[in-house]
């Protein structure tokens, strides 16, 4: 999907404690199917946005992740090095920091497929905020989640998950 530059957020600008890169990411699993949507901002306020639906049955959470992930993707193929990651998911936020612990098996490869990509930034941290100062990834998350692919009999199992 594209997407105008001129993006105006809601609330208290993240801008002004950050003069980096940063992204804004969300994921939506509804009845209507599972969305994903990344926005990368530039130092002068430049949008990139991503997003896409998922062909594989998840969670809200997993959908959350696999935003996160392909947010990190993208800055990592456009060279960012340092970056500050914004997100209305307190439980990813924590338990991406360490500071919450994850039982459930199906987080896990998320997780660690985080935490590696992290490994590719020199300076990268994570910040957890209100859903309405990440209105616009939720947006696109919540539209890709609407998509209707026209082959209805399509279904992909999850990477981590055999045919």
């Amino acid at each position: 999907m594209y997407f105008l530059d001129e993006v105006s957020f809601i609330g208290k600008d993240i801008a002004e404690a950050h003069y980096g890169w940063r992204m804004f990411f969300d994921g939506a699993a509804n009845f209507t199917g599972v969305g994903i949507g990344a926005v990368l901002v530039s130092e002068t306020g430049q949008h990139y946005s991503v997003s896409a639906k998922l062909r594989f049955p998840c969670t809200n959470n997993m959908a959350k992740y696999e935003a996160c992930i392909m947010g990190l993707n993208l800055a990592i193929n456009m060279n960012i090095r340092e970056l500050l990651v914004i997100s209305d998911s307190d439980l990813l936020v924590h338990q991406v920091q360490g500071e919450w612990a994850t039982k459930n098996t199906k987080i896990l490869p998320y997780l660690y497929h985080v935490q590696e990509l992290m490994k590719r930034f020199t300076k990268i941290e994570f910040k957890h905020v209100p859903r309405i100062q990440n209105e616009f990834a939720d947006a696109l998350a919540t539209l890709s989640s609407m998509i209707q692919h026209p082959d209805k009999t399509f279904h992909r199992s999850h990477p981590d998950e055999n045919p």
